[in-house]
């Protein structure tokens, strides 16, 4: 099976130059570009890859990157069979391409596999941490990837690929729409990729944390119905956790009594649930209290995606980095 590589990114330099060292073994590799000013342009040509220079006049966003990196694919040389997606923060591991090529030829029934992606420095920060932990899926079939990822190119023909609408959570959707047609999502045992999330401010997970918010909502309302109920359970915990609780303990304070505001003691009891669930390790606790912290950013994102919806106004990227 012929195989090439669509790698999307923006000004991220060194990390970019690591990303195309590791797919060297790819019969093409197509480095789409959105607006870098750090001479990534030139660096992806030099190392032998072609390059796609994404309209920065329309909004962006990394679906959009990936489906122009899809159409030079179609339309410019022979169409590969498989298509492996990177993040241009992202470094191939050795073995992977092989290892998840001989998976695909051996199951004909899946349509895309992905394996385990790792912080490049997670003992860096807890944020950095976080991310670690959270990439860890499960071994087996499962309902979504990531965006790193081998795809055969026929699966993504079916569905047109990626929605350039989404800002965010564009992968799950797009598995969605897979699975709706046949196809199966694996993950395996094996290594694939180095990833630098690079964060080290509070405002960073936040700013995450959020955008997983809206990406949940607008998941919800594309695709929320029975029986596939997408990201429905995401949307109620955090709008629970995150909006209801708050929400009502202050009502009680204002209405009742002062003494209600103890009531907030049921966070710190939440977080230590979760910490000893997961074995009360340091990583617990911060995982815990990360995981508890979070659900305000994620209602923030949620309610405002649906504000946004309701006056008709898009919303623009919201980045971490």
């Amino acid at each position: 099976m012929t195989l090439a590589v669509v790698i999307i990114g923006r000004n991220e330099g060194e990390r970019l130059i690591r990303g195309l060292s590791s797919v060297q073994a790819a019969h093409r590799v197509i480095y789409v570009d959105s607006g870098s000013t750090d001479g990534s342009q030139k660096a992806a040509v030099e190392m032998g890859a072609e390059l796609v220079e994404l309209d920065m006049s329309q909004p962006f966003t990394a679906a959009r990157a990936r489906n122009a990196g899809i159409d030079r694919l179609r339309t410019q040389g022979d169409s590969p069979d498989l298509v492996q997606f990177l993040d241009g923060d992202c470094e191939l591991q050795p073995d992977w391409l092989q290892t998840a090529q001989s998976f695909l030829a051996d199951h004909p029934g899946v349509g895309v596999v992905f394996g385990r992606r790792r912080e490049r420095f997670p003992e860096a920060t807890l944020y950095n941490r976080m991310c670690d932990w959270e990439w860890d899926v499960p071994v087996g079939e499962r309902r979504a990837c990531g965006g790193d990822a081998l795809i055969r190119m026929g699966a993504l023909d079916a569905i047109g690929g990626y929605n350039p609408t989404l800002i965010a959570g564009e992968e799950p959707e797009m598995c969605v729409r897979l699975r709706a047609t046949g196809w199966k999502i694996w993950r395996i045992d094996e290594e694939m990729t180095l990833h630098d999330a690079a964060m080290t401010r509070f405002a960073q997970f936040w700013s995450r944390a959020r955008r997983s918010g809206h990406a949940w909502a607008e998941g919800a309302t594309l695709h929320g119905a029975a029986p596939e109920r997408h990201c429905v359970d995401q949307v109620r915990r955090a709008l629970c956790w995150g909006a209801g609780v708050p929400i009502a303990i202050i009502l009680l304070t204002a209405l009742l009594t002062p003494w209600a505001l103890f009531l907030l003691a049921i966070y710190p009891v939440r977080a230590l649930r979760i910490a000893v669930r997961e074995g009360a390790s340091r990583a617990a606790w911060e995982r815990a209290w990360l995981l508890s912290i979070g659900k305000f950013a994620e209602a923030a994102g949620i309610i405002e995606y649906h504000l946004r919806r309701l006056a008709g106004r898009p919303r623009g990227l919201i980045e971490y980095k």
